[in-house]
C-alpha cells in the first residue's frame, strides 16, 4: 500500500496525447519512406539498393515503433478499488 498520495505528475499520459505521439512517430517514419522512394527514382544503378531496402522495411518498423507504448519509470497508478480495504466476509454457516 502506498504511504504517500499519488501526484498528478505520476499519472500516465491521456489517451489523446498517447495517440497523437504515436501518429507523429508513424508520420515521420512514412516521410522517411517517401524520401527513400524518391531516391530510388533519382539515384543511378546499384545505389538504388539501399533506399529500396529502406522503402520496403520502413512500414514494418514504423508500425512497431508507433505502437511501442512507453512506460514511464515503472510507476503504477493506484486505482481507487485497490486503496479500499476489504473486510473478510463472515461465514453464513
Amino acid at each position: 500500500m502506498r504511504t504517500k498520495p499519488t501526484a498528478i505528475t505520476e499519472l500516465p499520459p491521456s489517451p489523446d496525447d498517447e495517440r497523437r505521439s504515436r501518429m507523429v512517430r508513424y508520420s515521420i517514419a512514412m516521410g522517411i519512406r517517401l524520401v527513400c522512394i524518391a531516391l530510388v527514382v533519382v539515384l543511378p544503378d546499384f545505389w538504388k539498393i539501399v533506399p529500396a531496402i529502406g522503402a520496403l522495411a520502413l512500414p514494418y518498423f514504423a508500425v512497431v515503433i508507433a505502437n511501442n507504448v512507453r512506460r514511464t519509470g515503472g510507476s503504477t497508478v493506484a486505482r481507487p478499488g485497490a486503496l479500499a480495504r476489504r473486510t473478510p466476509e463472515k461465514d453464513a454457516a
